[in-house]
């Protein structure tokens, strides 16, 4: 259980840890926390504010240090038990990089690319579905 405040709060240090390990700053200015219902594999909702985060922040980080800066991330997030699901640092000879890792137990998913044809960095972090607290008191056992 996590409340989607405390969500974002984990997703904000997670993105945060990735931006110091590149020797980046994340644009406070940039943030984008979008919360959405899990959804099931038959389109299916459940009624209990079951949610996903997908959590975002941009850097501005010059074209040609992209490469150097995912090889940093994913050797850090490797570090930490995630798996990398995806990594190149150009396409046709260009700086276009990115890393996209995923972590085994908590099964979220931590990714850093290039961000269109400038020179932004993209930070995002994606939760498992997850549950928040009860509103109401917990139940007591008779």
């Amino acid at each position: 259980m996590k409340s989607k405040a405390d969500a974002q709060t984990w997703a904000q240090q997670i993105t945060e840890h990735m931006a110091r390990t590149a020797g980046i700053e994340p644009d406070p200015a940039t943030v984008d926390a979008f919360f959405s219902p899990c959804t099931g594999k038959n389109g299916e909702t459940a009624s209990d504010d079951r949610y996903i985060l997908m959590y975002s922040v941009d850097s501005h980080v010059p074209r040609d240090r992209h490469p150097e800066a995912v090889r940093k991330i994913r050797d850090m997030l490797t570090g930490e038990g995630l798996t990398v699901e995806g990594y190149r640092e150009a396409v046709d000879g260009k700086p276009d990089a990115l890393v996209d890792a995923f972590h085994p137990s908590s099964r979220y998913t931590a990714t850093a690319s290039t961000a269109g044809t400038g020179d932004l960095m993209y930070l995002r972090v994606i939760t498992p579905c997850l549950l928040p607290p009860s509103d109401g008191p917990a139940p007591s056992n008779p």
